[in-house]
């Protein structure tokens, strides 16, 4: 069950200080919701174990995180994959790409893809779409207050 998810943030800190960020193994794994490890194995490759609960399942994946496309400071492709069991696998990945906003502001915008199979896949496909949804919003959101310094609601006022 494969789908697609675009959002954009606004990061009040220049785009080389976000593209450092982005390939920061420490603010990654702070940032990926549930991730208990994330060890890098070259500039481009890690190894993860996230944790995750969608609707009434629980899983814990393993797999391997990939950052291809490189073109710093203004864009890359993040993408995973994971086992998680009877749970089933997930892999999915997102294009980003950064714009600077004046001297001190970044402007990040994702296009997301997500799919799932297994046990997850037969929760259908408006829970898991939501699920999608709420995780990708929860990195980027959580990755800019990491890198801004500011929590969303010091951000809005």
């Amino acid at each position: 069950m494969a789908m697609e998810i675009e959002g954009q943030e606004r990061i009040e800190a220049p785009v080389e200080k976000v593209w450092a960020a982005l390939n920061d193994p420490d603010i990654l794994k702070e940032c990926i919701p549930g991730c208990q490890e994330l060890e890098k194995k070259s500039d481009t490759e890690f190894a993860a174990t996230v944790s995750l609960k969608i609707g009434p399942i629980k899983a814990k994946f393993n797999g391997a995180v990939e950052l291809t496309n490189l073109n710093p400071p203004h864009s890359y492709t993040i993408s995973g994959e994971g086992k998680g069991g009877v749970a089933g696998f997930a892999k999915g990945g997102a294009d980003v790409s950064l714009e600077e906003d004046g001297p001190e502001a970044t402007i990040l915008s994702y296009t997301a893809k997500a799919d799932v199979g297994g046990k997850m896949a037969q929760l259908g496909s408006r829970l898991i779409q939501s699920t999608s949804k709420k995780l990708a919003a929860q990195f980027f959101s959580d990755f800019n207050e990491c890198v801004s310094g500011k929590s969303a609601e010091e951000a809005v006022s």
